[in-house]
């Protein structure tokens, strides 16, 4: 009853009323004397609206106490910005109106400043992903357009050779920018969550299969082996083919990116309980475990080697995780520095599978 602020006021009040109750008892004793009478009715009312004015004070300090606190937190709050929480000693639980009065705006003021926060860090990467765009999109362009204008102003002088040659650049600059607007275009969709993953049982081990033989003629080209580990046994996952295949091609190319001549690619799956576990790894310069928190950001770049990442933007690892998170999986890098690199993928195995287990 008293933890609300009804019941407190009733306890104070009550209080005073004792109080009152108790000096009128006194005083009528002395009443009994006639010649005094008069006297002490006078001093009894005047010492009853005396104590009841300063009992009404008491009260009122104690009530506004803490709504003034709350006041100039609140205030504080709006001074700095809304970008600091309140930080007001507030109990957990039960508590008066105040204290969950209190215990709510601190409440608000959180989520207030976490979406500020948040939208700063949206800003920001919003910033970033047009700078990092502009100069993308850039240097393509200005390649294009310096070989085309040389064409165009010694066409006649250029051997057929020459002009071959510029003509290819041209075209590899021109996929080169097709491949980037593409990435981004995918990578905006997954993250705006306009593409939902067609899921169906399917199984992982042919796919992997069909995509690594689809990379060996392009990895015997650049003096590469791409090994594959699959057993027969490996359950189904429940999976959107087309996401499942651009992951594999990602992870794939990636690997053959950053791995030398004579270097091994190396494409694994395997059961792990309730998940299937695929594997692709290279035998490359590995990366730094500074390097390996920041693999998956957009547009970040790991210096693995000449030249390595030219005409690739640093968005391929970013869609691969984020198709993953959309089938309910998780992916992670395992490296260190002349180690090579491995991107571990688990998804969860089709519900069918686990009760025919």
């Amino acid at each position: 009853m008293f933890q609300s602020l009804y019941g407190r006021l009733a306890a104070v009040l009550m209080g005073v009323f004792v109080a009152v109750g108790g000096l009128t008892l006194l005083a009528s004793e002395r009443m009994l004397e006639t010649e005094r009478l008069l006297e002490l009715a006078s001093h009894l009312i005047l010492g009853a609206l005396a104590f009841s004015l300063l009992a009404a004070l008491i009260v009122f300090r104690l009530l506004t106490r803490r709504l003034r606190a709350l006041c100039v937190a609140i205030e504080a709050f709006r001074d700095g910005g809304f970008a600091a929480p309140l930080r007001l000693a507030v109990p957990v639980a039960a508590g008066d109106e105040i204290d969950r009065l209190a215990r709510v705006c601190v409440e608000m003021s959180e989520r207030i400043a976490g979406q500020l926060d948040a939208q700063a860090r949206a800003e920001a990467c919003r910033r970033e992903l047009l700078a990092n765009v502009s100069h993308d999109l850039r240097t393509p362009l200005a390649s294009m357009q310096g070989y085309l204008e040389t064409l165009l102003l010694k066409a006649d002088s250029l051997a057929p050779e020459e002009r071959h040659g510029y003509l290819q650049i041209a075209t590899r600059h021109c996929e080169r920018l097709g491949k980037l607007v593409g990435d981004l275009f995918e990578l905006t969709r997954l993250e705006a969550r306009e593409v939902r993953p067609n899921l169906e049982p399917f199984p992982i081990a042919e796919l992997a299969q069909d995509v690594a033989q689809k990379f060996e003629l392009q990895a015997g080209n650049a003096g590469l082996r791409l090994q594959t580990t699959i057993p027969p046994d490996v359950p189904a996952v429940p999976a959107d083919v087309g996401m499942l295949e651009r992951l594999l091609e990602n992870l794939i190319e990636n690997a053959m990116r950053h791995t030398p001549a004579g270097g091994v690619i190396g494409v694994a799956v395997a059961a792990d309980g309730e998940a299937v576990e695929l594997r692709v790894s290279d035998t490359g310069r590995g990366m730094a475990a500074e390097e390996l928190a920041h693999v998956f950001d957009r547009y970040y770049r790991v210096d693995r080697g000449e030249a390595a990442d030219a005409g690739h933007a640093g968005l391929g690892l970013a869609i691969c995780r984020r198709i993953v998170e959309l089938h309910g999986g998780s992916i992670r890098a395992e490296s260190r520095p002349g180690a090579g690199t491995c991107f571990v993928v688990r998804l969860p195995v089709a519900a069918a599978q686990l009760s025919a287990g």
